[in-house]
């Protein structure tokens, strides 16, 4: 099978690997004896680019008497060498023993070929021994495949393994636990006599890892809380964990304090799972307490505290945890990155994403699908969506996560038709789209305003299954009323039979969005009488419709009942459309005391609606000053100057109109130009302010002069 072993075929070894190899070759040559060949062997199989030299070396092995005399050395060459190669070395011995039978399947394991290592196991001409069946099982849990496992475990039944030995016990709870089948875990679990703390362990830790965490809590508690059994730190891993996926804080809390008591802070992945607990539950400040008194932090800790400060909105802080992180010489990983990118995108800091960026690509995971769609997401919420775009083609491997991202962020960037086409692409890819998704098309759909593509799209989530799903068909009733087509909303939501507050707010803002503001409250006060309480979102749809429709006196009534009645405490969106409301009304003075309510925490769309009430009702002296706040918080946006000036020259101030023009001049401010779109046989054409491309400009243009003379 190999080419014979002499001087050539040495000098050929030693030529392809000049290292290690050629030291060791001559050292060969002199001493006769097994310690020198092992050296040269392991040379040799440490060299996996140089399969053809371990052949060569492998190929004096028969004439060498060691394959049969010395098996420890052969059982070391057969783990070390590739599979392959260490499969041709275990055929040529004779009477294998199971150590030999056991290398040869961990350097299956070691490269990673789980289903030839489970193959070989009728194979081996060899009884599976204690470490036979747990090598099999690893196997069969990494592929995985229960069906394997099963078999594999009925035969350490028969032989008594399963049931005598704790090693191969334990192997048999993690593959049943590593394949799904928690039921055979505890079948297994409970076949010793006496469960060891590393068995209950593995039993814990597969409920927690299958999501079964209320069944981790309870198996913990039952048998080994209740039996006396000292948890160990690896224990309470998946204890903590389980309490975080429950959003269990009195457990997880106790399990902290367990932890304090008997002195385990030692344990670095135990404080780290107590800390990414206290982030799971939101509870930042014990996150960061914790934190700040750890002695010892890897790059898990400081992933963990950068997710918390992403979580609670607290992004600056996040990006500073981050930079303290690369100071103190941490290196990322590409859970890191994530974060830092969600920070970044939720900051709108295109700079830092893009640094970011720079280090994932020297890392080698720029396109990992995780980081890549982050990065995808990032540079659509800081308004780059032509970098998104090409970093989202060069993507290998796309899910629903990432085409959710281009869709939304495309609409975002306010090219909903651009949207709709990447939808159509994912589905002549054949990428199934799932329900956050089908969101975001309907939204970018809403965007365009076309009926004839709601329909359509209804039509896609009837044959989806996708209509019986709330959040979904919320946003299709927003969609429909966004298009004008109220009495489809209405239908849509008289026939929802289980109608949750979001069914209910969107309701509402459809009846207001068409200028039914009675309708809207009437809606509203029927849902309170269905025992739903609103929320946030739905007090700002009332409220608004209340503005569009001059319900001062409801709205008011509605305003208050927020806080007195409900609890929520009125967040600037709120406070702002009251001040439109009363604006609206010309309650000028009413507006601005809610203004001066809110403690300095007024934005810029709160003024700019009380400075839109101004020039309605011309008040000029009220103007100045709101548009001397307004200017303070948004410098740069003109149309607050456009405002300003159409109120000045109103009042014909043309020194004021001409100081307030210099002013947008100076700062180099550009409007963005409107424009109106119209569908015609299921094209959309779009027509912008001042621009003449349109290919039937010139007979558009002849035929409105016809209609202005009629």
């Amino acid at each position: 099978m190999y080419a014979p072993c002499g001087r050539c075929c040495w000098r050929a070894v030693v030529d392809h690997d000049p290292g290690p190899v050629a030291a060791d070759a001559g050292y060969f040559r002199s001493v006769r004896h097994m310690r020198p060949f092992q050296k040269l062997l392991e040379a040799a199989a440490a060299a996996a680019s140089t399969p053809r030299a371990a052949a060569h070396v492998h190929a004096h092995l028969p004439r060498s008497c060691l394959l049969h005399s010395a098996h420890h050395l052969t059982a070391h060459v057969l783990e070390s060498y590739p599979p392959g190669l260490a499969r041709d070395l275990f055929d040529e011995i004779p009477c294998p023993t199971p150590r030999l039978a056991n290398a040869l399947l961990r350097a299956h394991l070691r490269a990673r070929q789980w289903r030839a290592a489970i193959l070989l196991g009728p194979r081996l001409r060899v009884r599976p021994d204690g470490f036979t069946f747990p090598l099999l099982l690893r196997a069969c849990a990494m592929l995985p495949s229960l069906a394997h496992g099963r078999a594999v475990h009925a035969a350490a039944v028969r032989s008594c393994a399963a049931s005598e030995d704790a090693f191969v016990a334990a192997a048999v709870v993690q593959m049943y636990s590593r394949c799904g089948d928690m039921a055979g875990a505890v079948n297994a679990c409970g076949a010793l006599e006496k469960p060891d703390v590393v068995l209950l362990t593995s039993v814990v830790t597969g409920y927690e890892q299958n999501g079964l965490a209320m069944e981790a809590m309870q198996f913990f508690a039952r048998n080994m809380v209740g039996q006396g059994v000292v948890p160990t730190p690896v224990t309470l891993v998946s204890v903590i964990s389980a309490a975080a996926q429950l959003g269990d804080a009195r457990s997880g809390r106790a399990s902290h304090a367990y932890l304090v008591r008997n002195s385990l802070g030692y344990d670095l992945a135990l404080v780290n799972a107590v800390l990414g607990f206290y982030v799971k539950i939101g509870d930042v400040l014990a996150a960061r307490r914790l934190f700040e008194g750890m002695a010892n932090r890897d790059v898990v800790t400081w992933s963990s505290m950068i997710k918390g400060c992403v979580q609670s909105g607290d992004v600056h802080q996040a990006l500073m945890v981050y930079r303290e992180m690369v100071q103190v010489g941490v290196q990322p990983n590409s859970v890191t990155l994530v974060s830092v990118l969600q920070a970044c995108a939720l900051a709108v800091d295109v700079e830092e994403g893009k640094r970011v960026h720079h280090i994932a690509v020297n890392m080698g995971c720029e396109i990992e699908m995780g980081v890549a769609t982050a990065l995808v997401d990032m540079y659509m919420k800081c308004s780059c969506h032509e970098e998104a775009m090409c970093l989202f083609h060069r993507m290998p491997k796309k899910d629903a996560v990432a085409w959710a991202a281009v869709i939304g962020g495309l609409t975002q960037n306010g090219l909903p038709d651009e949207s709709l086409q990447v939808f159509k692409c994912m589905l002549s890819d054949d990428y199934a789209p799932d329900a956050v998704t089908m969101v975001k098309v309907l939204a970018a759909c809403s965007e365009s305003g076309v009926a004839r593509q709601a329909i359509c799209l209804h039509g896609y989530l009837i044959r989806s299954g996708f209509d019986n799903k709330l959040f979904v068909v919320a946003a299709l009733l927003d969609l429909y009323s966004k298009c004008g087509c109220l009495d489809s909303a209405i239908r849509i939501f008289e026939s929802t039979t289980e109608k949750d507050v979001v069914l209910w707010s969107s309701m509402i803002a459809g009846y207001g969005a068409h200028g039914l503001g009675k309708e809207a409250v009437a809606l509203y006060q029927r849902m309170i009488a269905s025992s739903i309480k609103p929320n946030s979102v739905t007090f700002v749809s009332v409220l608004s419709a209340c503005s569009h429709s001059g319900l001062v006196q409801e709205g008011r009534q509605i305003f208050d009942s927020m806080t007195r009645v409900y609890g929520i405490v009125p967040n600037p969106e709120h406070q702002s459309v009251m001040v439109d409301l009363l604006g609206r009304a010309g309650e000028l003075q009413e507006a601005i005391s809610v203004i001066h309510e809110m403690g300095g925490r007024a934005v810029a769309h709160t003024w700019c609606a009380l400075l839109a009430a101004c020039r309605a009702h011309n008040n000029t002296e009220m103007s100045e000053v709101v548009a001397k706040n307004l200017l303070k918080l948004d410098p740069d946006h003109v149309g607050y100057y456009n405002l300003l000036t159409n109120i000045y020259a109103f009042d014909e101030k043309w020194e004021s109109v001409k100081e307030t023009r210099d002013m947008v001049r100076g700062r180099e401010l550009r409007k963005v130009p409107g424009y109106s779109a119209i569908e015609v046989n299921n094209e959309v054409h779009k027509f912008i302010a001042g621009e003449r491309s349109h290919q039937d400009w010139e007979n558009i243009c002849t035929l409105l002069r016809g209609l202005s003379r009629n």
